[in-house]
């Protein structure tokens, strides 16, 4: 029996290979991902899949590699080095990192790299295949350099579970719209069947973008991708919790601690740990330091900035310019403010083994992470989980993910240099009570939300997902469903076709009046008509005059304003029974105040209803003054019996007494059909599919949820399902039964 594998799938595979005196060395890696999935991917069959961070000298060496990671249970992604400038050095990080970080200024869009970014997409997926996938299977794909991945594999199996997590920030919809490239990129994305991210803003931020860029309906939290349903969720990541407090409380780091205390003469000890990057606000934390020493004179030779940088990209010119101007800028305070006994600031241009991370942890007062904008930032996490016998303060930036989490930190705004300094003081000023108490409600959630926590969260999340798509799956109208439908279509004698217009028969236009049956839609509902057991009875929220100006010449039965008027069973209009229409007068007034707001949107009255459009609106703005249009509207429905009905970019009141549902049972109670079809895509078909009887085939347009049996996916397929009837009556000899 098949055991599923679980694929892990990133940039970076979790080891760094080296190569001394002609022999490869594979130092694993200590990054929170590879410590929070290595229970994962060293488990039974499953495998991590990335690039190892080294380009082979030959075919002989590649295959070395190879057979060294599969012991690791991983597999190589092999890049050339024009790959890795193209798509890492160049799309990655000159078009993704600055994009979704807010640095508009700083992105370069060159074709040639957005090649390369999708070759390598493709040698990734390539890789994927080559190990022999299974439907079983799950893969879940890490970060912004792997935008096109999901779907590349999506197209060449439909079912397989795949999800995504984005480590960094997603931007508001109008910055990400600024990429060449955006539509690709979010596609790529809707490859997943779960798109995760660190926050709720970075999951509204990218719902945002794919309804204003590229026109998905959001429903909660989910979108309807073809016939998937893809659900964007917030799994903030935390980290190896037991990991740091165990390392904090050892021999070995105790000793260091104390020893980094004594190196700094007891005084307090701030510390700051960042790669260095334009994101992480290194510039403007030393701006806040300067300002602290002008602004609080009596803490000087009494305080300490330990800062370590970690080296990152610094041959790039942005980033050169960056560490000179650390440099320069940490340099001068230490010429203005120091001493022959003191050093404000302590620089160090380093990487550390975790270890003197855990000392430099122990030992520090306060931790200082002031990101300009941060995906989580796992420092502070590290730090607070190194507190749990030792006191000390977070302060911590707004715009880091991690603050949305960690409410007790100090939160400073990272670009508010008094802000900042003020902080500093604050924190050194707090009473020994309120650092445990703050540091405690830290160390609660940083414990619970740990790495694994987040791992399990996120496996147990895809997989009802994926029961959901099941169960969804199981309504589509597919050949077997078709199949059932026609058998009993064909043991039938008489039978009625109620077919809803609007989004159904014809697709939507922004113009409602330029939604006008085509010559093909004619030519199948004819052929429909044709066979004398077929009664057509076209059902829609359109005033009769438009229903009679289409189709008054044809024998269909039709039923107009949602059944207020019906041309059942002679062919001639007859109203339902005389109802007020004096709460027209209230809702008109509320409606016309919110279309005057509201470009593009304008109303339409019928005999019983009136009827919002915001089709043409600006997207959004229109959604949002629906709300408020239906608010303002919500105390007059019960006091005047009215339904009010939210649809397809429409808001609609209507008389209760007056649906779909009553119109459509009042012609199957008299005409005793047989076999009964309806199908529609509209909040007011559901009227229709509640009142048919049991045995009727229901089918709604678009997968949403319905009281209907089954779903087509568009207007495209319900054409072509309502084909399918005709054909059946092209392969057949003619029915002889009832005429019409």
């Amino acid at each position: 029996m098949y055991k599923k594998r679980t694929i892990i799938i990133s940039n970076r595979l979790p080891v760094r290979i080296e190569k001394h005196k002609g022999v490869l060395k594979f130092i694993p890696s200590e990054g929170g991902l590879a410590t929070g999935l290595g229970s994962i991917y060293k488990k039974d069959n499953n495998i991590w899949i990335g690039w190892p961070g080294y380009i082979p000298d030959s075919e002989e060496e590649k295959e070395i590699i190879k057979e060294e990671l599969k012991e690791l249970n991983l597999i190589p992604v092999f890049l050339t080095i024009e790959q890795i400038e193209g798509y890492y050095e160049g799309f990655s990080n000159e078009v993704l990192w600055p994009i979704f970080h807010h640095r508009l200024s700083y992105a370069v869009y060159k074709q040639e790299n957005w090649q390369y970014y999708k070759e390598v997409n493709q040698a990734f997926c390539d890789t994927i295949w080559a190990q022999q996938l299974d439907a079983k299977d799950e893969i879940w794909i890490h970060d912004y350099q792997l935008m096109l991945l999901p779907k590349l594999i999506r197209q060449d199996d439909e079912k397989i579970s795949i999800g995504y997590f984005q480590h960094i920030p997603f931007p508001p919809d109008e910055i990400f719209r600024c990429i060449p490239w955006r539509n690709e990129l979010l596609e790529g994305l809707l490859g997943a069947d779960l798109i995760a991210f660190h926050t709720y803003n970075d999951t509204q931020h990218f719902l945002n973008a794919c309804t204003h860029i590229i026109g998905l309906t959001i429903k909660n939290n989910s979108l309807q991708v073809g016939d998937r349903s893809v659900y964007a969720e917030v799994f903030p990541m935390g980290i190896d919790y037991n990991k740091f407090s165990s390392l904090a409380e050892s021999p070995e780091v105790q000793n260091r601690a104390r020893a980094i205390k004594e190196q700094y003469q007891n005084r307090k000890i701030i510390l700051s740990i960042d790669r260095l990057d334009y994101s992480k606000g290194i510039l403007e934390r030393l701006h806040a330091f300067e300002n602290f020493l002008i602004n609080w004179p009596e803490y000087h030779s009494q305080v300490v900035l330990y800062m370590l940088v970690v080296p990152s990209r610094d041959t790039v010119p942005q980033y050169k310019r960056l560490r000179d101007e650390i440099d320069r800028m940490a340099g001068h305070i230490n010429a203005v403010y120091g001493t022959n006994a003191w050093t404000p600031i302590a620089y160090y241009y380093n990487t550390y083994p975790v270890e003197e991370l855990s000392a430099l942890y122990t030992a520090a007062d306060i931790c200082l992470v002031t990101s300009l904008r941060d995906g989580m930032n796992l420092v502070c996490k590290e730090y607070i989980a190194s507190k749990e016998n030792s006191l000390g303060v977070l302060i911590l930036s707004e715009l880091a993910g991690a603050s949305k989490e960690l409410l007790d930190a100090i939160q400073v705004n990272p670009n508010a240099i008094n802000e900042i300094s003020n902080a500093i003081a604050q924190a050194l000023q707090m009473p020994k009570e309120e650092q445990r108490k703050r540091m405690d409600d830290s160390i609660e959630i940083v414990e619970k939300f740990n790495i694994n926590h987040w791992v399990k969260l996120f496996f147990n999340r895809l997989r009802e997902i994926k029961i959901i798509q099941r169960n969804e799956m199981s309504r589509k109208v597919r050949d077997e469903v078709r199949e059932t439908i026609f058998n009993t279509y064909h043991n039938s004698q008489k039978r009625l076709f109620f077919l809803d217009y609007d989004g159904t028969l014809i697709g939507f236009h922004k113009d409602a009046d330029a939604a006008v049956p085509t010559t093909g839609l004619y030519s199948i509902l004819e052929k429909l008509q044709s066979d004398s057991a077929n009664q057509i009875v076209i059902i829609s929220g359109r005033p009769r005059e438009t229903l009679e100006r289409w189709f008054g010449d044809k024998d269909y039965y039709l039923i107009a304003e949602h059944g207020a008027w019906t041309n059942y069973p002679a062919y001639k209009w007859i109203p339902r029974s005389q109802l007020s229409t004096r709460w027209k007068i209230p809702v008109k007034h509320i409606m016309s105040k919110f279309a005057n707001l509201t470009a593009g949107a304008f109303i339409e009255e019928k005999t019983y209803s009136l009827a919002w459009h915001y089709r043409k609106a600006q997207q959004g703005l229109g959604q949002l003054r629906s709300q408020e249009l239906v608010d303002a509207l919500r105390y007059l429905i019960p006091h005047h019996g009215l339904q009010l009905l939210q649809g397809d970019k429409v808001i609609e009141v209507k008389n209760g007494e007056v649906n779909k549902g009553m119109a459509a049972l009042e012609i199957v109670n008299d005409y005793e059909p047989d076999f009964i079809f309806a199908i529609g895509d509209d909040v007011t078909d559901e009227d229709m599919f509640i009142e048919l009887p049991s045995g009727a085939f229901t089918v709604k347009v678009g997968n949403k949820k319905s009281e209907a049996q089954f779903y087509v996916e568009s207007q495209a397929d319900a054409v072509k399902l309502i084909n399918y009837f005709v054909e059946q009556i092209e392969s057949q000899p003619q029915s002889s039964n009832t005429n019409h």
